[in-house]
C-alpha cells in the first residue's frame, strides 16, 4: 500500500505542478414518463379550467413524477441558493452537431481563450488540420462558470464571463463543424467551498485548502452533485454535445488527512466499508448519477481520470476505481502524459519515451476495458503537448511534432482512435499530422 500511495502522491505532485506551471502561461425512481392522455387533459380542463393546464405545463406533479424526469433524491430544504436540478425534457438546441466519423480529436480551450481574441486562431488550427473538436471550460478549476449567464441565473454571481456570447460561440463551432465538449471541474471548487464551508472539508474552523490554496467540496454530499449537474444542464442547453467532468475525486493525499479534517459523510458514513471503499463508492455513485441526470439531454458523459488509476484497483486517497467509473460513462479520458509518470512500464524516465509510455499504457487500459464487454466506453486519452522542463535536466525532452506524433501513433497502433491534446496555456504545436497513418 505504501508503494501505491507513493505513486499516487507523485501523480498529484506532477499533475498539479504541471497545471500550475502552464497556467502561468495563460436531481421517484428510474426514468418515469407520465402519459398525459387527451382524455385526461379534457377532464382537467372541465374540472379546473385552463389554469390547471398551465400549472401542469410546469410538469411537476404532486406524486413526485414528471414528464421525462429523472431521479433526484431530496436532502431536505435547501438553506442557500445552490440550484436544484429543474424539470427536464428531451432538450432541443438551436445548433446541431454530428459526432466525427473518424472519432474525436480535440484540444483543450480555456475560458479566456474561448472568449478572447485567440479563439479565431484556435478555430483555424482545428479547421486546417486533422483535429475536429474542442474541450471548452464551462466551469473552471476555481469554480467559476466561464460564460455570461442571464442576470436571473443562480450562477450569475459565480461567473467569470470570459465568454460574453455563448450563442455566438456555439454558432461558430457549428459553422466550422467543430465538435463541442464542455469541461466541468467538479469537486475542486474554491468558490463553492468558501461560500458554503459545510459542503467542504474543514481544518478547525477554516476551510481546508491544499498547498496551492485550492479548496475542494465534498464528494459524499449529493447537494454538491446537484450543483454541478445543474451547471452541466446549462452547458447541454447551450448545445454542447458532451459533458466532460474533471476532478471527479477527493483531494490528493486524502488518506493521510481523512481522520483529521471535519466533514459530513452523508449516507456513506454507515456500514462496514473501509474509508477507501466509501470514497470509491461516493465517486462512482456521482458518475452514475450524472449520466442518468443528463440523459434527457441526449449528451455523452465523459470523465477525466489519472492514467495510473488503471494500474491499481483503487486509488486509496482520491477514491477513483478505473473500471467502476468506466462502466458508468460514454467516454473515459485517462490523462497519460509521459511527464506524469515515475519509473513505470520498465521506463526509467518516461518523459523521454513518448511512444513507449503511451503504447505500454494503452495495452494495460485496453485489457481492463475489455472486461466490461458491452458496457465498454470509448477510450479517448489526454496526451501531452507541452514541455515538462520542471522535471529538471536529463528528465525531460522538448515536446514538438515528433513527440506529439509518437503518442498519437502509439494510440493508433493499439486501435485507440480518439485523443485530446493538453496544453494549459493553449499553445499547441503546429505541423502535427493527427490522422491515422494506417
Amino acid at each position: 500500500m505504501n508503494g501505491i500511495r507513493s505513486v499516487e502522491k507523485m501523480w498529484y505532485e506532477r499533475y498539479n505542478f504541471c497545471k500550475g506551471y502552464h497556467q502561468l502561461a495563460k436531481w421517484t425512481k428510474g426514468e418515469e414518463k407520465v402519459q398525459v392522455t387527451r382524455k385526461y387533459l379534457i377532464a382537467a380542463c372541465t374540472v379546473v379550467g385552463l389554469g390547471l393546464i398551465l400549472l401542469a405545463s410546469n410538469i411537476q406533479v404532486n406524486s413526485g413524477k414528471s414528464l421525462l424526469m429523472h431521479p433526484q433524491k431530496q436532502l431536505g430544504e435547501m438553506s442557500f441558493d445552490v440550484p436544484i436540478g429543474t424539470t427536464r425534457f428531451l432538450h432541443q438546441t438551436d445548433v446541431q452537431f454530428s459526432y466525427p466519423k473518424e472519432g474525436v480529436r480535440g484540444i483543450y480551450v480555456s475560458g479566456p481563450s474561448a472568449g478572447g481574441t485567440r479563439f479565431s486562431s484556435m478555430v483555424e488550427l482545428v479547421e486546417n488540420t486533422g483535429l475536429n473538436a474542442m474541450v471548452i471550460d464551462v466551469k473552471d478549476d476555481f469554480g467559476h462558470v466561464t460564460y455570461q449567464p442571464d442576470e436571473h441565473s443562480p450562477f450569475y454571481d459565480i461567473a467569470k464571463p470570459y465568454i460574453k456570447d455563448p450563442k455566438k460561440l456555439m454558432k461558430v463551432l457549428e459553422e466550422k463543424e467543430i465538435y463541442p465538449i464542455a469541461r466541468i471541474v467538479v469537486f475542486k471548487d474554491t468558490v463553492l467551498a468558501e461560500k458554503r464551508p459545510d459542503l467542504s472539508f474543514k481544518d478547525g474552523k477554516d476551510v481546508w485548502a491544499n498547498s496551492r490554496g485550492e479548496a475542494f467540496v465534498n464528494p459524499f454530499l449529493e447537494e454538491v452533485w446537484r450543483y454541478n449537474i445543474a451547471i452541466a444542464e446549462e452547458a447541454a442547453k447551450m448545445g454542447f454535445r458532451e459533458i466532460q467532468f474533471d476532478y471527479v475525486r477527493f483531494p490528493e493525499g486524502f488518506e493521510h488527512r481523512d481522520e483529521q479534517l471535519k466533514y459530513d459523510t452523508g449516507k456513506y458514513g454507515e456500514g462496514d466499508d473501509s474509508h477507501v471503499q466509501r470514497r470509491v463508492t461516493a465517486v462512482t455513485d456521482f458518475v452514475a448519477y450524472a449520466r442518468e441526470a443528463l440523459s434527457a439531454y441526449n449528451v455523452d458523459v465523459s470523465v477525466d481520470i489519472f492514467g495510473y488509476a488503471a494500474t491499481v484497483v483503487d486509488t486509496p486517497g482520491i477514491g477513483q476505481n478505473f473500471l467502476r467509473i468506466a462502466e458508468n460513462v460514454d467516454i473515459i479520458s485517462a490523462m497519460i502524459y509521459p511527464s506524469h509518470w515515475t519509473a513505470h512500464f520498465g521506463l526509467d524516465k518516461p518523459d523521454l519515451y513518448p511512444y513507449e509510455l503511451t503504447d505500454a499504457y494503452a495495452k494495460v487500459e485496453t485489457a481492463l476495458l475489455n472486461q466490461l464487454k458491452e458496457n465498454k466506453p470509448t477510450s479517448r486519452p489526454w496526451i501531452q503537448d507541452f514541455t515538462a522542463s520542471y522535471l529538471g535536466e536529463g528528465n525531460y525532452i522538448p515536446y514538438g511534432v515528433k513527440e506529439v506524433e509518437a503518442q498519437i501513433k502509439a494510440l493508433y497502433d493499439n486501435d485507440i482512435e480518439e485523443f485530446l491534446l493538453w496544453n494549459a496555456g493553449n499553445n499547441y504545436t503546429t505541423g502535427v499530422h493527427y490522422d491515422n497513418p494506417k
